[in-house]
């Protein structure tokens, strides 16, 4: 476990830092790749202007992007709007995904390819650690961070310890990367991963594909990480060929590197997983929790982890043909509007629609309790999304469980938690 090379983590923030190496505990001083905010990034606006700065460092390392209220849905959320409208304008911001060409923030830098592999990127959204799928160190800090950021291109971190996760199997029917992540957080916990880096590896992560690597790194703040990777590959250099915004820079952990705690999961023969209230860490195998016979008011297919058009086409072929059960509210939300337009193009919103599930614009949606689909008192939702604390989605005594798209749309079909297999 005690090696003497660098981990992916610290080998990124030595290059930040413009170090030969850095170590667990270290404080450096990171050059940021690529900063990016949504609505909470109008929090940034009074700090920087307080501080004296008249210009962003670099204008084409900065992206905004409206994800959360979309449209605006209050007078606050439209408040911030114009905050970050104003803004970009001020200092002269290409790169602002306003409403129309929007996407959650995650993925709009996913799908344009803002993140390259050895990068140090930042955003104003803890889920931002989904972008280490690239190889890169992707965090998610506060407001008076950014506006440091944004004003000098550069902040201090401290190195975090690095927890190497290995998966080894292969996937069963039914079986998919949101489910590995739950079983990763069934046995690292919440806190497990607290200020640390958690690095995927082994021959079942090798096998993901980029969307999958995404839901991987995503969760990886569930477990209270700073940051989620993968090292970069064939398949990341793939993906990132056409749409990739700057030179990349690729690392790979050494053979030898030192990792705080290694962790052991063997995919074969796994079942589906489910979170069940309150905690995403509350992790069981779905079949156990189906035989509980849960009735569900809501099914919520979406967010930042799991609404990507693999997800979307996955979850239209299981909804082929069928209806959604009565009393169940079946709510679909794609992560960007060009994966709404892949949806309109391949007749997935049709399909949707037509068995009686309501297709929504691209935007955070439900996941949040901020917006779309708030749950009541006492209800239960099934979520493709990546949290489930009381009152994520709305009133604290409602309760979410947290799933694959597949089985969310198993039971938006069945009316209770459902195992997709049986609709296979």
């Amino acid at each position: 476990m005690r090696g003497h090379g660098e981990t992916l983590s610290e080998k990124v923030l030595a290059r930040a830092s413009g170090l030969e190496e850095v170590v667990p505990g270290q404080i450096v001083e990171g050059n940021v790749d690529l900063a990016m905010m949504h609505e909470q990034g109008a929090q940034t606006v009074a700090p920087f202007h307080q501080m004296g700065a008249e210009k962003v460092w670099d204008p084409e390392r900065v992206v905004i992007a409206i994800d959360h209220w979309v449209p605006a849905s209050t007078e606050g959320a439209a408040v911030l709007h114009r905050i970050l409208r104003k803004f970009a304008d001020e200092v002269n911001l290409p790169h602002f995904y306003d409403v129309g060409r929007h996407g959650i923030c995650h993925q709009i830098l996913a799908e344009n390819g803002w993140v390259v592999p050895g990068d140090l990127a930042v955003g104003t959204d803890s889920h931002t650690n989904m972008l280490g799928a690239m190889g890169a160190v992707a965090t998610g800090i506060g407001p008076t961070e950014m506006a440091a950021v944004l004003a000098l291109g550069h902040l201090w971190l401290k190195v975090p310890p690095t927890v190497q996760v290995r998966v080894r199997g292969h996937f069963g029917p039914g079986v998919t990367a949101k489910d590995l992540v739950l079983k990763i957080l069934g046995e690292v916990r919440t806190t497990g991963g607290q200020y640390k880096a958690v690095e995927y590896a082994g021959s079942t992560v090798a096998g993901l594909s980029m969307p999958e690597r995404f839901t991987l790194c995503n969760m990886t703040t569930e477990m209270g990480a700073k940051t989620g990777l993968v090292a970069p590959d064939q398949k990341t250099f793939d993906y990132l060929a056409k749409i990739a915004k700057h030179p990349m820079h690729p690392l790979l952990p050494d053979p030898d590197a030192s990792y705080e705690r290694l962790v052991d999961i063997d995919v074969d023969g796994m079942p589906p997983m489910v979170a069940c209230p309150y905690s995403p860490d509350n992790v069981r195998p779905l079949p156990d929790v189906v035989r509980e016979h849960v009735k569900v008011d809501q099914a919520f297919l979406g967010s930042c982890t799991n609404a990507r058009i693999e997800d979307l086409r996955e979850g239209a072929a299981l909804m082929k043909g069928q209806k959604v059960a009565k009393g169940v509210r079946f709510i679909v939300s794609p992560a960007s509007t060009a994966i709404y337009e892949q949806c309109l193009a391949e007749g997935i919103i049709e399909t949707f629609t037509e068995a009686g599930a309501v297709f929504t614009n691209s935007s955070c949606s439900a996941c949040f309790g901020g917006n779309m689909g708030i749950l009541a008192p006492d209800e239960v939702c099934a979520s493709s999304s990546n949290r489930n604390f009381p009152g994520r989605m709305g009133a604290k005594e409602a309760r979410i469980y947290l799933m694959s798209p597949a089985a969310v749309v198993a039971t938006a079909i069945k009316g209770e938690i459902a195992d997709p297999r049986e609709n296979a």
